[in-house]
């Protein structure tokens, strides 16, 4: 016979926040004062907690953020190890807490924190799903942009408005606020692929949201590591393929197959002048140095690209490469084996039989190194 237990007076008192505060953060440690002391005086008399998700920052940014929090009970501290990303980051910060409303702002100061009162008020006045930072509807501005990062992002702009068939201006704005339940009706569906959050929500979402476009002009970053290097148009691209997709395929597989078909290119770039160098008495000794750059060239753009939440480095680096030529060594084989069996046994022609062969060896090569080659960290 179940029992309800009670609650004990503690907290009866204390109610969840009525507003949660994401902060994604990596190597920001310098940061965290400031945007604890911002947010708060921002936010006045507005019952909130602030939660800074880490993504192991080696400077100690989130040692730095406990620090305030032992003295200060609103601030929390999510610290995530073997796993980077900052889409993936604010939703783990947004599933974290049960304030009914959340917003997610940068830990760098280039958001203008004074503007979240203002989007509580209009998202609770209007009945709206979310309230988004613009920069570019009237009154908004990208500050020190340079010329080749406007151009990017209006090209990003168009690319999103496209995907997600919302008349809004800003949807790779990093900034905004929204209730707890949409986060949570569409957390199934999000890819949590690289940094554009919001982009992610509308289209997961399995309704047109309610939302409205506050505009604030973004600052010069004060201090800290830009989050966005120049993998993120990659991931920008990678979650577009994805939700037009769908989940069915993996989006690293996308970008494994991707990359290897980009290997197919280095392999005859290199095998072509060897050829012409050594001639094609040494077709055997040619193939097989291109074969290695190849696959060296995969492995890698993978751990740039791909893995980049796990990427190897230093000695891990080494072993991460033999593993992976050793893994595409045997998937070459079970390649050729499948298109050799389909094509001699009558199964099919050539193509569908080298397609198969093809499609065998990449999932091979995809499953096993994802396995053994960027394997996440054990928890001790």
């Amino acid at each position: 016979m179940s029992q309800t237990i009670p609650d004990p007076p503690s907290a009866r008192r204390c109610p969840p926040p009525e507003l949660a505060v994401i902060v994604p953060t990596y190597q920001e440690a310098e940061m965290v004062e400031e945007v604890v002391r911002r947010i708060g005086a921002a936010l006045g008399a507005i019952d909130w907690e602030l939660i800074f998700v880490d993504d192991d920052s080696p400077d100690g940014t989130a040692e730095r953020a406990r620090a305030i929090a032992r003295r200060d009970p609103r601030v929390r501290v999510v610290q995530r190890i073997g796993r980077r990303g900052l889409s993936s980051a604010c939703i783990e910060g947004m599933m974290a807490t049960a304030a009914p409303f959340v917003a997610v702002i940068d830990g760098d100061l280039q958001h203008d924190e004074t503007l979240l009162p203002e989007m509580l008020r209009t998202l609770v006045d209007e009945d709206l799903d979310i309230v988004i930072g613009s920069r570019y509807v009237a009154g908004g501005a990208l500050g020190g942009w340079s010329e080749r990062r406007r151009a990017m992002s209006r090209l990003a702009t168009r690319l999103g408005q496209w995907l997600i068939h919302a008349d809004l201006e800003d949807p790779m704005s990093g900034f905004f606020l929204t209730r707890a339940t949409v986060v949570q009706e569409s957390v199934r569906r999000l890819s949590g692929v690289g940094f554009k959050i919001l982009l992610d929500l509308f289209s997961a979402a399995g309704r047109p949201l309610r939302f409205r476009e506050l505009p604030y002009t973004f600052r010069t970053r004060a201090a800290g590591s830009s989050k966005l290097d120049n993998a993120a148009l990659w991931e920008y691209l990678l979650m577009l393929t994805q939700k037009v997709i769908g989940p069915v395929i993996p989006v690293r597989f996308i970008a494994f197959s991707a990359i290897g078909g980009f290997g197919v290119f280095v392999h005859m770039a290199v095998l072509w002048p060897l050829l012409g160098l050594l001639g094609t008495g040494a077709f055997l000794l040619s193939q097989s140095v291109a074969t290695l750059v190849a696959m060296t060239s995969n492995f890698l753009l993978n751990n740039l690209l791909t893995y980049r939440d796990m990427r190897l480095r230093g000695k891990a680096l080494i072993r991460g490469w033999l593993s992976f030529v050793l893994v595409c060594s045997v998937g070459a084989l079970a390649n050729v084996g499948i298109a050799d069996y389909l094509f001699r046994g009558g199964h099919s022609g050539w193509f569908l039989s080298a397609l198969a062969g093809i499609l065998v060896g990449a999932v091979w090569n995809y499953a096993v190194t994802a396995v053994y080659t960027w394997k996440r960290p054990r928890a001790d």
